[in-house]
């Protein structure tokens, strides 16, 4: 998978959907390429985490108190709430196919927000839209 295309997958992410070509090649630079095997445990429900996945090809099922409620394939974006609180993870995903994924540690991430100042405006901007869908969701 070439470099575009993991910065398309970032511009497709809601977290990172405000940033520049600029800031998405400094979050790719800061973000390790993975294959994870098919039945692989990304995170697990209730486990602190500390890393986010971008997932680049394949898909991955979302589990909450074991039910599977969603489905993930390419271009969504597993744990980016832990690598901003390090709080416990609110469902289980695991892998249903192989999967690529762009890997971002919560100390990296970090590193972006000090180092690429205006990407903290951007990615509380999509917080907060994200906190409005779902506020709509629960309440209209």
């Amino acid at each position: 998978m070439t470099r575009s295309t993991h910065l398309d997958h970032l511009a497709s992410v809601s977290l990172f959907s405000n940033c520049s070509r600029k800031e998405l090649e400094a979050v790719e630079r800061a973000s390790d390429q993975l294959t994870l095997p098919q039945g692989k445990v990304l995170c697990e429900q209730g486990a602190s985490g500390r890393e986010a996945f971008v997932i680049l090809e394949g898909t991955a099922d979302v589990e909450r108190n074991g039910i599977v409620v969603a489905t993930l394939t390419s271009g969504a974006c597993v744990g980016e709430l832990a690598i901003l609180d390090h709080g416990p993870r609110t469902a289980t995903v695991r892998a249903t196919t192989d999967l690529e994924v762009l890997v971002l540690g919560a100390r990296e991430f970090a590193s972006l927000v000090d180092d690429v100042g205006p990407i903290a405006h951007k990615l509380l901007k999509s917080l907060a839209t994200r906190i409005r869908e779902l506020d709509s969701q629960t309440y209209d």
